[in-house]
């Protein structure tokens, strides 16, 4: 049974330490204690905890000259002051501002003695397992993590107020230190954010931020991996790609496609939205007679989120390769800083070019499509995608009468202004009545009305496209004929039925339509209309309502039908 304190202090990390049977953990402020909690309301030497007996006891103060000194702000265990007490699992110990839990495990785990820095890290294999090749020169192994990780929240990481208490006491040398170092990291993160505000190519964001956390902290290597995501910007945590890949040695650099990264640190920095520091794993006694972990070395790492309030968006991965030297909780904090920083320009960048490439798709679907079917498409792109579904359509076709005889008395240029007039106020009028517009044919063109949504209404909408179409044209050869124009007509034809509705072509290039007999017959009956008339099949005129005056039309024969098909001329003028 392995019993094992879970810490939380006031800065928000948190860490796990794993009590030796026999050992002695003293907890303070000081950084020569064994748990070191970052908390103003904690003493110096605030309490110890002795693992003796098969038990776990907390004890209020530390002892020095055979007495116990009691702390000034006491501990607490469930909210009671308590100067000893056995623990029980799920007991929870306040003191200050921090928090911590001891639970027992039945997992079988060997930790390595306590310490100031090996309490606040994660032991962490770096390889010995399989790798995996990954774009851009990286691997991944899959080793798991080790004993005791250093964490921070997402929400200390995009910054929250500070829970450290102000005192007005004069500080002392380490807290001088302490403050110099963040005034350094603060002057480098402010010369960051006034050169990102102007960067939008992804590879010089990654560069900047590379370069600044080589300033910054020992790392010997910085791999920053981006997230793929789905057309809606779904976040794929599981796929990551590397967007700039550097080392502070050249030699180091030319050899870093040979050095693996944790996929276990990786999908849990991912996934839980914290940043993770991994220290070195010789120590640790669950890895006695592992040669090929430190044959292989075995590092410190650093794992941050690029972390915004909306999403994670990949992660900035740091590496040192010396196996008596490791990060700082220091690092770990400039690290996750320069990571969110980044996160914030990489959202920016992709919200660019999403608004770009939904301006770009608007414009082509507008060509083609009523505006609430573009409006659907760009709302749920996963809607484009090959493949389709059968539904009940009612499809147009419309055809220029005698264009080819027109098109050899005409100069070809004059004919091309003639077509795009034609077909801009056609299509005007496809839309109005909610059509999709699937192709232009030469001449003619092929309207679906029920596609993607299908209506009650489609049969009505079509057939008052088609008088609409049948009118218009009247007004456009009186403008035709003034500017010398021969007068044009249109054949136009319809029918209603069950068809196959989607994506058709290649992944490389493909087109929304309609296919089937359905389609089919509608273009024969087009092909039978002479100028000016509008036929339509019996299931059109039935499913077409009582606002339409329809004229009976000779039957017509079609290939592989045993029975005619019954014809109806609209009357429209």
């Amino acid at each position: 049974m392995n019993a094992i304190l879970k810490i939380t202090d006031a800065s928000g990390k948190s860490w796990e330490v794993n009590l030796l049977p026999g050992a002695i953990y003293n907890i303070g402020r000081a950084k020569d204690n064994d748990i070191v909690l970052n908390d103003r309301r904690v003493s110096r030497r605030h309490a110890h905890v002795v693992a003796e007996n098969g038990e776990i006891k907390i004890v209020d103060g530390f002892e020095a000259g055979g007495e116990v000194h009691r702390s000034v702000n006491r501990v607490f265990v469930n909210n009671v002051p308590r100067l000893e007490k056995i623990l029980e699992p799920n007991d929870q110990i306040i003191i200050g501002e921090s928090k911590l839990i001891f639970e027992k495990s039945n997992s079988v785990k060997a930790p390595a003695p306590p310490s100031a820095e090996k309490t606040r890290a994660a032991i962490l294999p770096s390889s010995g397992g399989a790798t995996e090749a990954a774009p851009g020169g990286v691997k991944y192994d899959d080793q798991p993590l080790g004993h005791t990780q250093m964490q921070i929240s997402a929400s200390e990481i995009i910054g929250q107020r500070s829970n450290l208490s102000l005192e007005t006491k004069i500080a002392t040398p380490d807290e001088l230190k302490d403050l110099r170092r963040k005034a350094k990291a603060l002057d480098l993160l402010y010369e960051m954010s006034k050169t990102l505000g102007t960067v939008f190519d992804l590879k010089e964001i990654f560069a900047r931020a590379t370069d600044l956390i080589f300033r910054g902290t020992p790392a010997e290597r910085v791999v920053a991996l981006l997230a793929d995501e789905t057309l809606d910007g779904k976040i794929l945590d599981y796929s990551l790609y590397p967007i700039a890949v550097r080392a502070r040695d050249r030699n180091l650099e030319n050899s870093t496609d040979k050095l693996t990264i944790s996929r276990t640190i990786t999908q849990k920095v991912m996934r839980r939205r914290v940043a993770l520091l991994s220290q070195d794993a010789r120590a640790d006694a669950q890895f006695d007679g592992a040669e090929s972990i430190v044959l292989q070395g075995v590092r410190s790492t650093i794992c941050a989120p690029l972390i915004t309030e909306s999403n994670v968006h990949g992660v900035i991965y740091a590496d040192r390769f010396d196996p008596f030297a490791a990060f700082s909780p220091d690092d770990l904090e400039l690290i996750s800083a320069v990571a969110a920083q980044a996160a914030m320009v990489v959202e920016t960048v992709k919200a660019h070019k999403r608004l770009a490439h939904e301006e770009i798709a608007r414009a082509n679907y507008a060509r083609f499509m009523p505006e609430y079917v573009v409006k659907q498409i760009l709302n749920n792109p996963d809607s484009f995608k090959l493949g389709g579904v059968n539904q009940t359509v009612t499809i147009l076709f419309a055809d220029i009468r005698g264009f080819t005889a027109l098109s050899e008395r005409e100069n070809p240029e004059k004919i091309v202004g003639l077509l795009n007039r034609y077909f801009s106020q056609m299509s005007e009028i496809i839309f109005a009545h909610g059509g999709t517009l699937d192709k232009y044919i030469g001449d003619g063109l092929m309207a679906i009305f029920g596609a993607p949504n299908a209506t009650p209404e489609d049969a009505e909408n079509a057939l008052r496209t088609a008088i609409t179409m049948q009118r218009r044209l009247k007004t456009l050869n009186e403008q035709l004929e003034s500017e010398g124009f021969s007068r044009i007509s249109v054949g136009i034809g319809l029918h209603t039925g069950v068809a196959t509705v989607g994506y058709v072509g290649s992944e490389q290039r493909s087109e929304y339509t309609a296919i089937g007999d359905t389609v089919n017959l509608a273009s024969r009956l087009e092909s039978t209309a002479v100028g000016g008339q509008i036929l339509v099949s019996e299931a059109t005129a039935r499913s077409g309502g009582d606002s339409f005056t329809f004229l009976p039309h000779e039957s017509l024969t079609v290939k592989n039908r045993l029975q005619s098909v019954s014809l109806f001329e609209v009357k429209w003028n």
